[in-house]
């Protein structure tokens, strides 16, 4: 399968996810999601992630509110650990959060504060 995949997505992808979720998403691709792995990894891991208009913190940060205002809490969760990975502070995802709650709303935010501190606790076990 990862043969099919664009490589500088695919780098980008795991600099940024980590090898362990992205051999997961890919293990468990078949034929049905196999299409859908290609199109994430060209068009979001290296058509956006790799352009030089914003440096991944900034990506992350943009990732982590708009994931947030749309309660899309699983990608949510997996991006507060990319987040990390990309060099933001555990204090600069609560400020992102607190911006979301002024401007998606505050159950938006409750709900990402809910996702970040499961995750944040997760992290810190690690």
């Amino acid at each position: 399968m990862t043969d099919d995949l664009d490589p500088a997505g695919l780098a980008t992808r795991r600099e940024v996810l980590g090898d362990e979720h992205v051999d997961r998403a890919l293990a468990n691709s078949d034929e049905t999601t196999a299409d859908f792995q290609a199109f994430i990894t060209r068009y979001a891991w290296d058509g956006i992630w790799n352009r030089p208009g914003l440096d991944r913190r900034q990506r992350s940060i943009v990732t982590l509110s708009v994931l947030a205002a749309l309660h899309h809490d699983g990608e949510l969760a997996m991006h507060v650990r990319a987040a990390l990975r990309n060099g933001l502070t555990r204090e600069e995802i609560r400020e992102v959060l607190l911006q979301v709650g002024v401007y998606a709303g505050v159950p938006a935010a409750n709900r990402a504060f809910g996702v970040a501190q499961r995750v944040l606790a997760e992290v810190a076990e690690d």
